[in-house]
């Protein structure tokens, strides 16, 4: 059966509601819920990561002269 086909079967369905209180309902909140921890564990995975970073920075070395830049004119 193609979506197109179970279309006209579910519009008695949606005339049902009241138009004016629809809401996410319980699936909406398991969804936000879901995505909020996953950014959690994101993040607190992310501060691990990051707090095993040994970074220190070298002075930079200045540019070795090139060919065109030593010449000099006369």
């Amino acid at each position: 059966m193609y979506a197109t086909q179970a279309l006209p079967h579910l519009v008695p369905l949606a005339e049902e509601l009241d138009k004016n209180k629809v809401t996410p309902g319980v699936l909406g909140f398991i969804v936000f819920a879901a995505l909020a921890v996953g950014v959690w564990m994101l993040m607190k995975s992310m501060n691990r990561h990051m707090g095993r970073v040994d970074f220190e920075e070298e002075p930079a070395e200045p540019a070795p002269e090139t060919v065109a830049g030593s010449a000099k004119r006369k």
